[in-house]
């Protein structure tokens, strides 16, 4: 696993093994997705597949692009589909042959490969949006971003994670005191926004178990909060959890908003 950006400007994430090769959310630029996939050694002619979470621009900014250049299959649900060819988004992805669209449901699971895929519903305001859970022989691990809430269905999906790219989007207080208008910060702290940091320390606090390799937070906001922000605020919610579980007894790590982070294998 690899976070090629992960921000409310901008998410791509790479997931594979040897022969698989996916890419959760294309949401900058086709030439950002090709370097950091350099990286890997890999180029966008070696992805079998670009899942997408869900039509907002931040995850299908640079769809259009990659899915013309290079034909690869696209996995969403059929609201999610429906909303790219939707408005706005219609001019920010161009065209893209239907053909290319794989439909899902959430809960079905799917296999690209050698790699097991499960959607898992999520609350956030957009058509039909889903996260993804990939299983890979024993191993296990999930992309978690753009929920406004969790609850035991999230929680039971999450269960028995080697890795988890988990959202911590906003510092509440930030958010209240920010210069957002009064509309946009109610929907952020809605139901159908964000987590703050604190919501996905008390998330990871009931997922976390000892065989956890790694915590990446993701999708924090530029403008309500701060790297700093989210990794102390996430270690104070497992510390003070009821769980045997300290802050310092997991790595944890925080996505780039720009820079690609290292490889997270597991």
């Amino acid at each position: 696993m690899k976070s090629l950006a992960s921000g409310s400007s901008g998410n791509a994430i790479y997931v594979g093994s040897e022969t698989t090769h996916l890419l959760v959310d294309a949401g900058i630029s086709g030439k950002r997705i090709e370097e950091g996939l350099e990286q890997l050694g890999l180029t966008c002619k070696d992805l079998d597949a670009i899942l997408v979470t869900h039509e907002h621009s931040d995850h299908i900014g640079g769809l259009g692009v990659l899915s013309r250049r290079y034909d690869i299959p696209i996995y969403t649900t059929r609201g999610t589909m429906d909303g790219i060819y939707e408005g706005r988004n219609r001019k920010v992805v161009g065209e893209i042959d239907e053909s290319l669209f794989q439909l899902i449901q959430p809960d079905e699971r799917f296999i690209i490969k050698d790699i097991s895929i499960q959607p898992i519903k999520i609350s956030h305001d957009a058509k039909e949006p889903v996260a993804f859970k990939f299983m890979y022989g024993s191993q296990k691990t999930a992309v978690m971003t753009d929920l406004g809430v969790y609850d035991d269905y999230i929680l039971g999906s999450l269960q028995g994670l080697d890795a988890v790219f988990l959202e911590a989007n906003h510092d509440v207080r930030m958010l209240q005191l920010g210069r957002y208008p009064y509309p946009l910060k109610q929907r952020i702290l809605g139901k159908r926004g964000h987590l703050s940091n604190e919501a996905s320390g008390r998330l990871l606090s009931q997922i976390l178990h000892d065989h956890m390799k790694c915590v990446v937070l993701s999708h924090l906001s530029q403008e309500n909060n701060l790297p700093e922000l989210a990794y102390e605020a996430v270690r104070l919610e497992i510390t003070a959890s009821d769980t045997p579980y300290k802050g310092d007894d997991f790595e944890i790590m925080v996505a780039d908003r720009y820079q690609p982070s290292c490889l997270i294998r597991i």
